[in-house]
Order: C-alpha cells, then structure tokens, then sequence
C-alpha cells in the first residue's frame, strides 16, 4: 500500500530524528556495547455482553524495547498488534450478518385518514416498515402522490443490514429515528466515511486495528537525550512518536488532551496509557533546578507536527461505540447518500417520513490537511515550591479531537427537491434547499490555558490533586442557531483525593487505596429557550458533575488485588459499577476477573429539541401563524442529541459486561 501523501513528511520527521541520533552514536568515537532490550507481553481480553453475547475476544501482543545509543542517546519504542476474533465468533452481532431488516416509529396523525403509503401500510400504524413512509409536509401540501416524491429509492437504500438509531439504549419514543447500518465497511458501504481515522473500515481492519496507513502498531518510537548546560542546567529533548502526558486524572480527561483518544477499544474503561492514540511530536524541557523559592523547575514545549488525528469514537457495529456517535455519524451520512426513512417527521411529527439522496444527514466531513497552521503547540511551566507543593501552568493550541456538527443553511451548494418524474418541485426551482437536519463536519481550533496543583494532607494522611482549564473555541450543538451550532468557553475541574487506608475485612497488613475524583464541568453563554412544544437551544448541560471512587485492596503478599470503581453522572442520572480481582499467579501471568454494570434512572430527561419543529418552508413547516422563519418550537426526542445530556455512560448503560483477561509477560 502506498504511504499517504500526508503522511510522508513524518515518517522522514521521524527517520530524521532517529538518523541524527545514530549520526551522534558515531561521531562520539566510542564503543556501543550496550544490548536492546526488549520486554514482550500478551494478553487476551474477552468480555461477554448482556443480551449481545461475545463482544470481545482480543489478543494482544505487545514489545517494549530501548537501547543505549552514542553520544548520550537513548532510542525506545513499543510496538503492539492485536486480532479480535469477535467478527467472526459473534458475526451475526458485529460481523458480516450483524443488522436485519427493521420497522420505524409512525405514532400517526389523527387529521390524516389511514389511506396507504408507498408501501402499502396505513398512516396510524405504530410502526412502518423502513421506506415505508410518506412524503414531508412540503410533499403533501404540493399536492404531491404519496409515491416516492423526493426520490427515495429503496433498491439503494435496500431494508437490510439495518438497526434504528440508538436501539441499544432508548426506544424512540415520539422522537426522530434513523436506520443505520451495521456491517462492516467492505460488506456494506452505505454510510462509511472516513470521520478522522474511523468510520469506514473493513472487517480486516476492524480486527487488527493497529495495522492501518497511520502505523498505529508503532505505539512509541522515540529518541532522547539529556544536555548539560554551562549554567548548571539540564535541556532534555525528546522526539518521535509519542505519548505526553498532562493530566493526573482516570476515566476523564482535563488538561491531558495533546493526545487523542481511542474509545473503540474499551469505551472509558481501559487504562489512558493504553488508548491514547500517539503522535509524531518534540518535547523539549529546560530543567532549571532549584531557586532560592523553588526546590525545582522546569519548562516544557510540546510541539505535536502530526496529521491531526480524531478521537476514535468507534465504528457502528461495532462492540464499544463512544456516546453511540459513531452511529449516529453514520446513520446520517447514508441519509445523505442514499436517503432514508425518518420516524415521526411529518404532520407535525406524528409520521414516518421518506427522504431522498441529499436531503438530511451528514454531507461532507472536512479533515484538516497537514500543514503546520494545523499542527498543536503546548507550553508547561512546572515547579515544587519550599514547602513542597507541586504546580504546573499549561497552555495549548490544537484543532479539536471530537467532531463539530455544523447545519447547511442555505449556501448555495445543495440539491433542491425533485418530484417522482425528476423535476424540481415548486416552488423551489432554483432555489438551495434551507436547513433541514443536514450538516457538514468540522474540527476547530481551541485554545486552553490550565494549571494544576498537588497537595499533601499529612494530617488526613491524603494527597489532594487539582486540575482546572479553560478551553476557547469549542463548538457545541445549539438548535437555537441558524446553523445548530455555537462557539463556547468552556471551564474544567477535576479534584482527587488519594488516601491508603487499612480496612480490616479487607486487609489486616497492608493498606487498601481510595482513590475519590470529582469532575466539574461549566458552559460559558449557555442558551436554552422556552417553546410551547419544550425546550430549544444547547442540549449540553450548562453544569454538570461525575464523581468516580477507586477502592483498591492487596492480599496474599500483594498477589491478589481486589479492586472496586463506581462512576455517577449526576445530571445524566447514570452510574457505573465495575468489580474487578488481580490475581497474579507468578512475576509473568496475571489472571484478572470483572465486571462492568451501569445504570440509569429512566431516560425522558435526556430528550431535547431535534428541529422537527423548526420552520424553513413557512407556510408549509410552521406550527403557528406567529413562528418565524428558521424558529424551533422545540419538539424533540431522544435523537439525535440526547446523546450529548445521556453522557458516556447513560449512552452505554444496557451494556453490561463481565470479562477476562490473561496477561503473560516474557
């Protein structure tokens, strides 16, 4: 396979780097002796779901090597390739035969007679099946047959391989809903784009996702070296494919964002040094020593140079989906492409409704091309006061790891509507068609500025972590904008608490850890509005808090490890419990057994606004002789954005989990 274009200049960045360290092994006129040393591990992890069956059979092997090179250089590097056999083991879930044939949501319309739709089925049936809904309200008041009006194609968009949006966490319940497919890329396209390095790949690819064109199976490849300086001062310089590593926090992330993130491999669960994606970068530090007010300091430069890279929010049909926005990332753009039917659209969203190609849905997705205006730059300033107390101040420029949905609203640059004979239905010959639940996909640029901060207790026997930031162009959903999306700060906190503790029923020699986080997080400018169907605007909460506890237990001279960790999102009403026990058998295997249960207390609570209600065609798409033109009355359901106020784990909480895994070092 050809090396992208894009991705060239790295690999030379990367080669260089190493070239030069090797230039410096020999023109340092002295004997390498030193051997390379390697450490490999393998792991399987297997996981079986509630109600799903097998949804992880991964085997992992994993080699970590460095060697001690001339002139001070030190080369190090992981390298990590795993097969997962759940495509083929559980295909019918996640593989090849995953999907069938669905009905959409059709609660009906009272004012409509049960006269036949296209496909033969009464108006007020509960469900219809997928392409069989009528044409928009735009359709009917035309006076349009009920046939197909906007070229929806069911021979394209054939009702197979499908699941409704969101199944796995929520029924429809009144709201809009989408079929979306569910087999991998190479037996069904409809829908896969390429979302920042997901979203359209084959069962291959799926299986062994470190083999890709980004060479992911390089986890680190990196050389170093350690300067000194005639002031007495140490410059430390690091490059190559890499982690940096900001934040001190689990599960979530506040100042630990230079890296993206692979949700795919195990949602939030896995530990952050195992899915954080990494990247070509420099590092550099000026260790400046002690001062007459510092025991020591220290200033960083990170410049990530790599192709920007999206989080991994993983690829619908597959077993761990983040936010179930792969999904819904996909349901959409097969919208686009191929059209679709719509639940309860029509008649003042009572009705399912068929769209046709280049209606609704996701129209394109605009990947940063490398240059070096898209590349990210961080600075960290840290230091160890006096009296012991450890600080850092952090700033940093990057584009964003999550995607941003922007609407199309009129630019000029969409298909108008056509009738079933392929003439463009008046009265908007040639005219754009206005917003209609369609988006393009962007990644902007943010800036953040953070610090955090490390206390000791020493009366409470505690150590206390701080960590704040500030974010400045992040781009949330927000129905109340013409183009459904708005520009926000954004203010993060996160304080730990780490404390070792004897508990007797557990452990009468050694300490148990309890581990206490509590993450905060603040919307500038939030904007929600009152309409007489609900409510419009930013389905984000304004504030919001997740509280995690880590309890932590060491038996058997620190062979068993009995470990307990409870999540809660509070304005989500969602929580996770995950019981889990170490046992290592000897220095090189470990058995480790669990599991992972989450909860939520109903779901009415995460349906918002999803612009059914909104009014681009007046006369034909107001509800009242007093709604203007593009104005939400505020009519929604679960989808699309109940998402974004369900969390990660009220998105995920009817996947319950019990797991192993077998670790074995050689």
């Amino acid at each position: 396979m050809e090396t992208p274009k894009y991705h060239r200049p790295l690999l030379k960045a990367g080669a260089a780097a190493i070239w030069l360290a090797f230039a410096g092994q020999a023109g340092a006129h002295e004997a390498d002796s030193s051997p390379l040393n390697i450490h490999a591990t393998y792991e399987n992890h297997t996981v079986r779901r509630e109600d799903a069956g097998l949804a992880k059979f991964r085997n992992t092997l994993q080699a970590e090597f460095d060697k001690q090179l001339g002139g001070g250089w030190q080369l190090g590097g992981t390298l990590r390739g795993s097969f997962d056999g759940v495509y083929r083991m559980n295909d019918k879930e996640y593989g090849n035969k995953a999907g069938g044939a669905i009905t959409i949501e059709n609660t009906g319309y009272a004012g409509l007679p049960p006269a036949p739709t296209n496909a033969g089925t009464p108006l007020n049936l509960p469900q219809v099946p997928f392409g069989g809904g009528i044409n928009n309200a735009i359709g009917q008041a035309l006076g349009l047959p009920p046939t197909n009006g906007f070229g929806f194609d069911l021979g394209r968009n054939p009702n197979q391989g499908l699941r409704v949006l969101g199944d796995r966490w929520h029924q429809t319940k009144g709201g809009v809903g989408f079929g979306v497919p569910v087999r991998p890329c190479d037996v069904d396209a409809r829908g896969c784009k390429d979302f920042g390095g997901y979203g359209n790949s084959s069962r291959s690819e799926l299986e062994a996702p470190e083999f890709n064109d980004r060479l992911d199976f390089i986890r680190e490849l990196h050389v170093k070296k350690t300067f000194k300086l005639d002031n007495g001062a140490n410059l430390f310089v690091k490059a190559g494919k890499q982690q940096v590593v900001w934040g001190r926090t689990d599960l979530f992330r506040v100042l630990d964002v230079i890296n993206p993130v692979d949700y795919s491999r195990n949602n939030i669960y896995d530990e952050l040094s195992d899915i954080r994606i990494p990247m070509w970068m420099v590092q550099t530090e000026y260790r400046m020593g002690a001062s007459d007010s510092m025991q020591d300091r220290n200033l960083q430069v990170v410049w990530n140079f790599d192709q920007h890279r999206a989080n991994n929010l993983g690829q619908c049909g597959t077993p761990n989906v983040m936010l179930d926005a792969g999904c819904l990332m996909r349901a959409m753009a097969n919208l686009w492409d191929n059209g679709g039917t719509v639940a309860n659209f029509a008649a003042g969203g009572h009705v399912a409704t068929d769209f046709g190609p280049h209606q609704a849905g996701i129209r394109n997705a605009y990947l940063p091309a490398w240059s070096l205006r898209n590349t990210a730059l961080g600075v960290k300033y840290e230091g160890v006061t006096q009296g012991g107390l450890s600080f850092s101040l952090n700033a940093l420029t990057y584009l964003s790891q999550l995607p941003s949905l922007r609407g199309i609203n009129g630019d000029g640059t969409i298909n108008p509507f056509t009738g079933a004979n392929g003439n463009v239905v008046p009265p908007y010959a040639g005219q754009a068609v206005k917003n209609l639940i369609a988006f393009d996909v962007y990644f902007p640029r943010i800036t953040l500025i953070g610090g955090s901060l490390d206390l000791q207790l020493e009366k409470l026997g505690a150590a206390m972590r701080l960590e704040a930031a500030l974010t400045n162009g992040e781009e949330f959903a927000n129905t109340a904008r013409p183009q459904l999306y708005s520009k926000n700060k954004v203010f993060r906190s996160v304080i730990g608490v780490d404390r070792p503790t004897f508990i007797p029923f557990i452990s009468t020699s050694a300490a148990t850890l309890i581990s206490a986080q509590l993450f905060y997080q603040h919307i500038f400018d939030h904007e929600v509005y009152d309409a007489p169907l609900g409510k419009y605007g930013m389905p984000d909460w304004k504030d919001n808090a997740i509280g995690t506890v880590l309890i932590r237990g060491s038996l058997a001279n620190g062979r068993v490890a009995p470990q307990l960790i409870l999540a809660r999102d509070f304005r989500a009403r969602a929580f996770a419990v995950s019981p889990q026990v170490e046992w290592s058998l000897n220095d090189d295997l470990k058995l480790t057994f669990g599991a992972n249960y989450k909860g939520a207390n109903g779901d009415d609570h995460y349906a918002w606004d999803d612009c059914r209600s909104c009014n681009p065609y007046a006369p034909f798409t107001n509800y009242a002789p007093t709604q203007a033109i593009g104005q939400s009355f505020g009519l929604g359901g679960i989808e699309p954005l109940g998402r974004f106020r369900a969390g990660p784990i009220g998105t995920a909480f009817k996947e319950n989990d019990i797991y192993f895994k077998m670790t074995y070092k050689f």
